[in-house]
């Protein structure tokens, strides 16, 4: 049987928060700053996005966009706060979660759904519960792939329901515009128009695969299996909670690849040093990564015979940043996990 995911997306969500603070602030163009010296918006309002306000937008021009644009200080323990509430909203409909970032996860809903006469029907329920519960609305995707559940809930904000089925591709994944396609970064973008690609739909059906590798390199098939609608990823649940972390807090936001590059380095030993202290090898390797907004995403990779190197960890966790580091944003953190820990013993 074909799985079916769900893609829930808080909307605005620091802005929201900030309204239920202060409800005078309701349809008011608002921002919520981030916290680094380059003063860029973490998340703008709609009313704010009508004046071409984004995220990852310097607040100076921010404010030529919209001279009127209220900016707010963040309140973080508190988007943490509701962001735990959400979460388990989630889960009380499924235990079947990985938590995308701050304000958007993933469920496996494929026996859950059995009982609803309408898949919408679930999804409605789902998007009623979170707002009567914390006053906030969520866009969601439905869709066979976790890919394809992160393009639907795209489609229709705030407050909407997409479903995005394998025969929809053609219809309304294809005509979007590349710069729509999760995965490919501001400068990534640049090359892909050069080779006259201006729709997803152009990447898909795109035949010269050696211009595509000088610019994906080892993510090629991946992303182009994506814009075919083709998505093989699993949902990563839970860590174990044994486990061996680091991880490093930049002094500012960095999106210089080979700084970023030095930096895994780093960690990778660190880890590497940590594991031979306790004779531990570890079975699965996961990167954390911060963007400048606060929002968080993981990724792991399995590893069967066993991980306790630190070239063995650069190796792998440089891997997982190639393939999932998005729209080359600006990183505040860093992180490397080694979970599923067995003695040296156990695995020789």
């Amino acid at each position: 049987m074909s799985k079916v995911y769900f893609h829930v997306d808080l909307n605005a969500f620091f802005a929201n928060a900030e309204v239920l603070k202060d409800p005078s602030l309701k349809d008011k163009p608002i921002a919520v700053a981030g916290q680094t010296r380059r003063s860029v918006i973490s998340t703008a309002s709609y009313a704010a996005r009508k004046y071409g306000v984004t995220s990852a937008m310097p607040v100076v021009i921010a404010l030529k966009l919209c001279p009127t644009l209220e900016i707010i200080e963040g309140h973080y323990q508190y988007y943490q706060q509701l962001s735990n509430e959400f979460i388990n909203i989630i889960k009380s409909f499924s235990p079947l979660i990985e938590k995308a970032s701050i304000d958007e996860c993933y469920v496996d809903v494929s026996e859950i759904i059995k009982k609803y006469k309408y898949p919408l029907d679930l999804a409605i329920l789902m998007q009623k519960k979170v707002y009567q519960k914390i006053g906030l609305t969520c866009s969601i995707g439905i869709a066979p792939n976790l890919f394809l559940a992160k393009m639907a809930s795209n489609m229709k904000k705030p407050n909407g329901i997409t479903i995005l089925r394998i025969r929809d591709i053609a219809d309304k994944l294809w005509p979007l515009d590349i710069s729509e396609m999760q995965g490919i970064g501001k400068q990534t973008l640049i090359r892909v128009k050069e080779l006259g690609i201006q729709t997803i739909g152009d990447l898909a059906k795109f035949k010269n695969i050696h211009k595509l590798n000088t610019i994906f390199k080892k993510r090629t098939d991946d992303i182009i299996a994506k814009a075919n609608g083709i998505d093989h990823t699993e949902l990563v649940i839970d860590m174990p909670r044994k486990s061996i972390s680091v991880s490093e807090t930049l002094l500012e936001d960095v999106n210089d690849y080979a700084e970023l590059k030095g930096i895994f380095r780093i960690l990778a030993k660190k880890v590497a040093h940590n594991l031979q202290k306790e004779e531990k090898i570890g079975q699965t390797i996961a990167i954390r990564i911060t963007y400048h907004n606060f929002r968080n995403i993981s990724h792991s990779i399995q590893v069967k015979e066993g991980i306790l190197y630190s070239d063995d960890i650069f190796y792998l966790a440089m891997q997982l940043f190639d393939q999932y580091w998005q729209n080359d944003e600006p990183i505040r953190l860093l992180g490397i996990t080694i979970a599923k820990l067995v003695n040296k013993t156990q695995n020789s």
